[in-house]
């Protein structure tokens, strides 16, 4: 399959999963190889393959090992086609890396994160808001679920938050041609400012905020609901962050006052710069 591959994962158990899947295929030209993974026949497009599984992908750990056993290549990039679920069904197109600050209640490791790629994530948050015609929230999540144990950088886009909505023809499209920009582009240099963000509720609004109108580009965002962490989990958040951070970004509201501390004292120790905002 060569090198410097890409790999878009869909699921069958997942309805949003299906539907970006099936408009990649109709719109994007991706066209059916010979090739199986875990039973289901590879796509492939370019230097990009499409994928998919059987069972619910944030419980896929190692699954950059398993794609290099069964299809011989170690993806540079491994983008996750999925459905967001809340309480709230907020109608929602979103994006975020995947991980767990404390304990793993829905796959991956304890205080275990996956590798973070602020750029693809950032020109993820920019497509999907420039393509929302549905009048639907564009937004971070926190880093949450899994799964963590990947060596190489990863992102999911989502497609929230009830079953109305995963399986909307034009959100498909819409996260589609998102997957493909992202895929396109994630390589080149950016003017980019790669950020961890500390603080808020789990939709990360301000850090939102920031992508959209500014250079910030978030990794890791941990939420206040994950608070506290101790300044380990914090450098750990910044090694597994490709191409590490050089800015801490502090909603300072949504962040608890022992958690400033150590934001601000790492960024010193660190010597990044440091935004409370």
């Amino acid at each position: 399959m060569g090198i410097g591959m890409k790999v878009v994962m869909s699921t069958k158990v997942d309805l949003a999963s299906m539907n970006i899947k099936e408009k990649l295929v109709e719109n994007f030209g991706f066209s059916e190889t010979d090739a199986l993974f875990d039973g289901n026949p590879v796509f492939r497009r370019g230097d990009v393959l499409l994928l998919t599984t059987n069972e619910e992908m944030i419980y896929y750990d190692n699954l950059d090992a398993a794609i290099e056993t069964q299809l011989g290549i170690k993806p540079e990039l491994i983008v996750f086609a999925s459905r967001h679920a809340s309480k709230a069904k907020m109608p929602a197109l979103t994006t975020h890396v995947t991980g767990n600050w404390g304990k793993a209640m829905y796959g991956g490791k304890d205080r275990s994160l996956a590798i973070a790629h602020p750029t693809a994530m950032k020109l993820a948050l920019l497509k999907l808001n420039e393509l929302n015609d549905l009048g639907w929230t564009v937004c971070y999540e926190a880093t949450h679920h899994g799964p963590s144990e990947l060596n190489v950088p990863s992102l999911f886009i989502e497609i929230g938050s009830s079953e109305e909505e995963w399986v909307n023809d034009r959100a498909g499209e819409i996260l589609a041609e998102t997957i493909v920009h992202v895929l396109e582009n994630a390589g080149k240099k950016h003017e980019f400012k790669p950020a961890l963000g500390i603080g808020g509720g789990h939709y990360a609004p301000k850090q939102t905020k920031r992508a959209l109108e500014g250079e910030l580009a978030f990794g890791h965002i941990l939420p206040k609901y994950a608070q506290p962490v101790d300044e380990a989990m914090l450098t750990k958040a910044i090694e597994r962050t490709l191409g590490g951070v050089e800015v801490i970004y502090v909603d300072w509201k949504g962040t608890k006052g022992e958690m400033r501390r150590k934001a601000r004292d790492l960024a010193e120790k660190l010597d990044l710069e440091f935004i409370r905002d």
